[in-house]
């Protein structure tokens, strides 16, 4: 794991304050929104490896994960949306 020193993002979210419940679904949902290229910014306290667990089963290839600052108090990782938009089976070019 590395830490990257790239800080800008469109969308930050920061899920301190944020029922544990509530979280998954409001990132999931915020990156389902997201065009190609776009990125959010999350904010945690702990590492959310679990999360991108779930990204890669949900999402594999379709985005970027990096980790911005690594702990042990404060995490913030910057998820973009691959630069390709998502498309269907392939075979009408959609």
């Amino acid at each position: 794991m590395s830490c990257s020193t790239e800080t800008a993002t469109p969308l930050s979210l920061d899920l301190r304050q944020i029922p544990p419940y509530e979280r998954h679904p409001l990132i999931f949902g915020s990156f389902e929104r997201l065009g190609a290229g776009a990125a959010l910014e999350l904010i945690n306290d702990h590492d959310p490896l679990p999360l991108r667990q779930q990204f890669e089963a949900r999402w594999p290839g379709q985005y970027d994960w990096n980790y911005l600052e690594c702990g042990p108090a404060l995490w913030r990782v910057r998820i973009a949306r691959a630069g390709t938009a998502k498309s269907c089976c392939g075979c009408c070019g959609g």
